[in-house]
């Protein structure tokens, strides 16, 4: 596969498997501070690499918002990371130029999580693993005489075990427990979590001894039958869902088969890829420790918290509006954001150089003609607003790291009726 990638003109070639990794060190530090009380949000705590479970929850229930994890999933942080760690300073030696990145995804809405508000820019691209080999076909590439001794670039290149089983059900939380039970100082915490594995559609619970119940849920079916009720509320820590039955391994842009047991071989390559691995705890990935050591400092640090971790709105709520809005200002993208504003919108910037725009041709005006272009270098991370809060209201922290307030109302259609911006 990797020298099918460079056949097809690919630079450079890394494995999202490493971000897997990386996720893992935020998301298991972010149970662990949930559970000492350290940290906003509530449990038990959702996992949050699956963009049609986000998706469900903001358009469905987005009373579960404060339930699910900030972390973001292993393709915005690979994104984010190729653009502003590593490896791209080690481009930018040669070029101001950031990569071009693109992602080989199982799952179609990825390509949507690609431009959610706050994250867009990350990836450049998205491609499912059937348009994959669609590309690989129409170029003639022959892919089953190619040698199979590729090597992924470095840095971002190294994954653990614990990465490999993300893409099967109950793999995220087996991966985040092992990480998770070893910070917790657990000497006879088990490596293999048999109970949360699987890819039928339903509940698997585990119990683990010092941490508690966790469950894994496979299909948005199953997700709803779970919160019919509140029971999860009193029974798990930690909550994962799979949009797909199985998981990622059956994601809608993976190769279609008609083997009934495809899912079942699937799931069995991937856990033998996992036993077969030298290293199968992700906080043992020595690429990931030293992008820690070297750039993010330590999970959920400062810099984790810009570059590693999102926030959620309910659809079409004043909340997810502005989110969209400034999203576009930050992209410079004035059609986006006067599409998201009525007619007789009234933006105030509250500042004495650009004062107040009127109507969608003024928005869009002040975006693309007065607003200063941005200019981003290889290595350097993207200038963008952030929503203060994961969880609630409209306060903002700005591209420079101060506070603004925005007061924002939307007209019966739910477009933007009036936004302005309140210096705190």
């Amino acid at each position: 596969m990797i020298n099918a990638l460079r056949e097809l003109g690919f630079d450079y070639v890394t494995d999202t498997n490493f971000s897997a990794d990386l996720t893992i060190m935020e998301e298991a530090n972010e149970l662990l501070a949930r559970l000492k009380g350290e940290r906003e949000g509530a449990l038990p705590l959702f996992t949050s690499c699956c963009p049609g479970w986000i998706n469900y929850v903001e358009l469905n229930r987005p009373d579960l918002i404060p339930h699910l994890s900030t972390t973001k999933s292993p393709q915005q942080m690979h994104g984010t990371i190729s653009k502003s760690g590593p490896l791209a300073k080690m481009l930018a030696a040669e070029s101001d130029e950031e990569p071009y990145v693109v992602s080989i995804m199982p799952c179609t809405a990825k390509k949507d999580e690609s431009v959610r508000p706050g994250m867009r820019g990350d990836i450049d691209a998205v491609l499912t693993t059937r348009e994959l080999a669609k590309m690989i076909r129409h170029r003639n590439i022959p892919f089953a005489s190619l040698s199979n001794d590729g090597q992924y670039d470095s840095p971002m290149g190294e994954s653990t075990g614990a990465a490999a089983i993300f893409g099967a059900s109950g793999g995220v939380l087996e991966a985040a427990l092992r990480t998770a039970a070893d910070a917790l100082g657990l000497e006879n915490a088990p490596l293999d979590y048999e109970g949360v594995r699987g890819v039928e559609r339903g509940i698997k619970v585990a119990t683990i001894e010092g941490i508690g119940s966790v469950a894994a849920v496979s299909s948005i079916g199953s997700a709803i039958d779970l919160l019919s009720n509140d029971d999860w509320k009193k029974k798990f820590l930690m909550i994962e869902v799979m949009t797909c039955p199985g998981g990622c391994l059956g994601g809608g842009g993976e190769p279609k088969s008609d083997d009934p047991d495809i899912l079942e071989k699937r799931m069995k390559g991937i856990y033998n890829i996992d036993k077969a691995a030298p290293i199968r705890k992700s906080h043992e990935n020595a690429e990931v420790k030293k992008l820690y050591d070297d750039m993010l400092g330590q999970p959920l640090s400062d810099v984790s918290e810009r570059l590693l971790h999102t926030t959620y709105a309910p659809r079409g709520s004043a909340r997810d509006m502005l989110s969209r809005f400034l999203s576009a200002v930050d992209y410079r993208d004035g059609a986006s954001a006067a599409s998201l504003c009525s007619s007789d919108c009234v933006w105030d910037t509250n500042t004495d150089t650009f004062g107040a725009a009127c109507g969608k041709n003024d928005i869009r005006a002040l975006i693309d003609e007065k607003l200063p272009p941005v200019t981003h270098k290889c290595g350097q991370e993207l200038s963008r607003h952030r929503l203060a809060s994961p969880v609630e209201g409209t306060d903002v922290i700005t591209p420079m790291g101060g506070k603004d307030h925005f007061e924002i109302t939307l007209d019966d259609t739910g477009h933007i009726k009036t936004l302005a911006r309140i210096p705190m």
